[in-house]
């Protein structure tokens, strides 16, 4: 159960069962380190066992920021960090202690989203230089952006290409000055120097939560543009959502959905873009 600090910030979420947790040595398998290899946190050992080891999660107020616990020890990330969160981010840390209660007696790691995506923050983003190289690397993906390949058959890919992706073009010229190329051959593109130096100036003062959200929205989308585009909220999750499954969509309009396969798919979207939104909010 969860511990009584955290009942109130988590009010609208439907309480779920614990299970009986395993029988195990806290603090032995905690606080030891290995010689050599990750630290043995609780999400690596989650990660390694598969196995529930806590009895009850909290949120727990420090003079720093907020810090999830498990068994009232603050959790920490795969690289030894506390996982804590600043006082503006409660609803993440909020959303972060209700994916560990929600967890039973095999850990689910695709249900960790929030997790997964903080950690990723706070391990790699809350240093200047780690930003600018990952900022580099992201403005590749502007060379093989998804919203960039338009094609002109069959007319309802091309509706779903004007509906969604025009107005994104629009939107970057008016925001940076940036003009994108549109391309009809997967090979041998790539957008000018200009243009990913103008949206390169764009995210140059994202901070560590953004960055990672638009880190992890460039990877579920494949479309550096659709990721900025919920960065900066020009659209909402849905939005972005039905802008990287073009082509997806147009095939269902035209053959019907295939079981396991497009429902699959429209869901893990959601959910990665979903955390990546979440992390960006300051509440």
């Amino acid at each position: 159960m969860l511990s009584s600090g955290f009942h109130h910030a988590r009010s609208s979420f439907r309480p779920l069962g614990i299970s009986k947790p395993r029988c195990t040595s806290y603090q032995s398998r905690l606080y030891s380190t290995p010689l050599d290899g990750p630290p043995v946190t609780d999400t690596n050992r989650a990660e390694t066992t598969m196995q529930r080891f806590w009895k009850t999660v909290g949120l727990e107020g420090r003079k720093d920021g907020i810090a999830i616990t498990l068994d009232k020890r603050a959790l920490k990330t795969p690289s030894g960090h506390t996982l804590l969160l600043p006082h503006n981010k409660r609803l993440v840390a909020t959303l972060i202690a209700v994916e560990w209660e929600n967890q039973k007696t095999v850990l689910k790691p695709h249900a960790l989203p929030m997790t997964s995506l903080a950690s990723r923050a706070i391990d790699f983003f809350a240093e200047p230089e780690s930003r600018e190289n990952v900022r580099q690397s992201l403005l590749e993906y502007l060379d093989t952006d998804t919203i960039c390949f338009y094609q002109d058959y069959p007319p309802p890919l091309v509706s779903q290409q004007e509906t969604h992706w025009d107005p994104l073009y629009s939107w970057v010229e008016e925001i940076s000055g940036a003009r994108l190329e549109k391309f009809t051959s997967i090979l041998s593109n790539s957008q000018s120097e200009e243009c990913k130096e103008k949206l390169s100036a764009v995210i140059h003062d994202l901070n560590q939560w953004e960055m990672a959200a638009l880190e992890r929205a460039i990877h579920a989308t494949k479309s550096f543009i659709i990721a900025l585009a919920l960065v900066k909220r020009r659209l909402n999750v849905d939005q972005a959502s039905d802008a990287a499954r073009v082509e997806v969509r147009s095939q269902i309009e035209r053959w019907g959905e295939v079981e396991d396969t497009h429902d699959v798919d429209f869901h893990d979207i959601r959910r990665q873009l979903g955390s990546a939104a979440c992390l960006l909010s300051a509440a």
